[in-house]
C-alpha cells in the first residue's frame, strides 16, 4: 500500500483516543502483553501469529529502513506503523485531519465516523491507470490508537473495508499488536524503529520483504 503519512509537521498533540478497553484487550504496550505468547518481533510491535497471516515489510527505497508493516489476513489487508507520542496527550485527533487533507489533495474523498477503536476515517482514494482494472478508486478504513507514550496507525484496505464478518477478523488483528516504545527518548511523532522479524521457536509467520 502506499497510503504511508509522514507526521513531521502536525499541529500540537491532543487527548488521547483509544477503546476503553486498550489495556486488557488491546492494542497493547508491551508491558500489558502476556510474555508467553509466541510473538514476532518486529522491533517497534510485536505480531501474534495466526493461520492465514501473512507479513510484508514496507522498505523505504533510499534509506531501506522498514517503514511499515503490511499484514494480509482474511481477504483484507493491514498496514500499520507505530509512532512515538506524548505521555499525557495524543496524537489521533490531529492525524485525522492531516490525512483527510492530504487524500482531498489525490482528488479523493474522506467520511469519519464512529468504529470499534473509536474516531475512524472511510476513505476513497484513487487509483492510478493500471493499477486496478476494476475501477478507478478503491475504499479503505484509516484507524488509530493513543497509548503510553506511542500512537498506533493503521489502514484496512480489501474486504475488511466493505464486509462486517472480515472487518471483524482484521479488527481482532489489530487488537492483537503490542507496541515496544521502549527507554529511547524520541520525539512526538517519530517512527518507533522497526525491523526484520525475529520469529520464537514454535512460531510460523510467512514474510515478504
Amino acid at each position: 500500500m502506499s497510503d504511508i503519512v509522514n507526521p513531521d509537521e502536525f499541529p500540537e498533540p491532543q487527548d488521547k483516543s483509544a477503546p476503553e478497553d486498550r489495556e486488557t484487550e488491546g492494542p497493547f504496550d508491551e508491558a500489558e502483553a502476556n510474555p508467553v505468547r509466541p510473538y514476532v518481533d518486529l522491533g517497534g510491535i510485536k505480531i501474534l501469529p495466526r493461520e492465514g497471516l501473512h507479513l510484508r515489510l514496507e522498505i523505504e527505497e533510499g534509506s531501506k529502513r522498514v517503514v511499515a508493516i503490511g499484514l494480509d489476513f482474511a481477504g483484507s489487508t493491514l498496514q500499520v506503523q507505530p509512532f512515538a507520542a506524548p505521555r499525557s496527550s495524543g496524537l489521533w485527533h490531529e492525524i485525522r485531519d492531516q490525512i483527510a487533507d492530504q487524500i482531498g489533495k489525490q482528488g479523493g474523498t474522506t467520511t469519519p465516523r464512529e468504529g470499534p477503536f473509536g474516531p475512524e476515517l472511510v476513505a476513497e482514494i484513487p487509483v492510478a491507470a493500471g493499477q486496478d482494472a476494476a475501477g478507478s478508486s478503491r475504499l479503505a478504513r484509516f484507524i488509530g490508537v493513543d497509548g503510553p507514550r506511542w500512537f498506533l496507525r493503521g489502514v484496512i484496505a480489501g474486504e475488511g473495508a466493505i464486509d462486517p464478518e472480515a472487518a471483524a477478523q482484521v479488527e481482532d488483528l489489530f487488537r492483537s499488536i503490542v507496541v515496544v516504545r521502549g527507554s529511547t527518548p524520541m520525539p512526538p511523532r517519530d517512527l518507533i524503529p522497526l525491523r526484520m522479524p525475529s520469529t520464537p521457536s514454535g512460531a510460523t509467520a510467512p514474510v515478504d520483504v
